[in-house]
């Protein structure tokens, strides 16, 4: 999968919460702590809707910890 460019993930925020993403390479998602959602990157393009989230398990937020 092709990462998203790092100098626009150090500019990409939840849209839901306005906090910060945490790039996960393994599963090419944005993973949002606060807002609990990921967000699914397709080709190196972030897919920043909240209808294209997924929500995050409890398992997927501890390895955020």
């Amino acid at each position: 999968m092709t990462a998203p460019d790092a100098r626009i993930l150090a500019l990409l925020v939840c849209p839901v919460t306005k906090a910060p993403l945490t790039w996960k390479p393994d599963v090419s998602e944005l993973w949002c702590r606060a807002s609990r959602l990921a967000y699914p990157v397709r080709e190196g393009v972030p897919m920043m809707l909240e209808e294209a989230a997924r929500p995050l398990s409890d398992a997927e937020l501890e390895q955020l910890r």
